[in-house]
């Protein structure tokens, strides 16, 4: 799909109290409401491909990533803490520079991004259903009834919603009671892939000079002393791991 909207050229970003990226300002106006309108950032994103890896062996479609997001690049950085983002055309699975990704939601329910969520929805229950012995097949509804009830508390509750947790909450789902046998999920093995996300993060780390001054260390939380208090390999605002 050529991702073509009217005039969405640029978004202006601030960081919130969750540490998580949400849309202050954006070009296009007329399409977009940037109230809660949150943004993926390139840390979270390196996680989320981490997760999309592992299922590649399950039949992922990687067109339906690229299709999903709109990609944005740092641009400047503006008073009062905010980041100007200029709109890209690069894939997010090739681009060589840090992007921010922005998923398509023009039409909620049968656009890119609602069609990757279901892609990767049906893939995760593939997954599940190959490494745990459940007495009967899991299914896709009984993981979106999880999820369902699960958002409908964090709405409750008055936390707003973010692109990040909802693929978090799909990627990493595990049905309660049960846990993924990492004998034969090597690939997914979070005890081994702790080390082998410090050696990605590092490489990341290593951004142009513009990027760095622009982006310090505590705004992305890629300073060593945020990681020492996060107890998980990722600390770019991914929930916590379903049971």
């Amino acid at each position: 799909m050529n991702k073509t909207g009217p005039s969405l050229d640029w978004c202006i970003v601030r960081i919130g109290d969750d540490k998580n990226w949400w849309v202050d300002s954006i070009s296009d106006n007329e399409n977009w409401d940037v109230d809660d309108l949150g943004i993926i950032d390139p840390k979270q994103f390196l996680h989320i491909n981490e997760l999309l890896d592992s299922m590649t062996e399950f039949g992922l479609n990687s067109q339906f990533i690229d299709e999903a997001f709109f990609t944005f690049a740092i641009d400047e950085e503006k008073k009062g803490g905010l980041i100007k983002l200029v709109r890209v055309r690069d894939s997010l699975l090739k681009a060589e520079d840090m992007l921010f990704a922005l998923p398509d939601v023009l039409d909620e329910e049968k656009g890119p991004y609602a069609d990757f969520l279901n892609h990767v929805s049906q893939i995760r229950v593939s997954m599940l259903n190959d490494l745990i012995d459940f007495v009967e097949p899991y299914t896709i509804e009984e993981m979106e009834e999880v999820l369902a009830e699960k958002h409908n508390n964090d709405f409750l509750e008055g936390k707003r919603s973010h692109f990040s947790d909802e693929l978090f909450s799909i990627l990493e789902f595990v049905p309660e009671g049960f846990a993924i046998d990492t004998d034969l999920d090597e690939d997914t093995d979070k005890n081994k892939d702790e080390e082998d996300y410090s050696d990605l993060e590092a490489e990341l780390i290593e951004v142009s000079d513009k990027e760095e001054k622009l982006l310090p260390d505590s705004d992305l939380k890629w300073d060593e002393e945020e990681e020492k208090d996060d107890t998980t390999p990722y600390e770019g605002g991914a929930p916590d791991e379903a049971p």
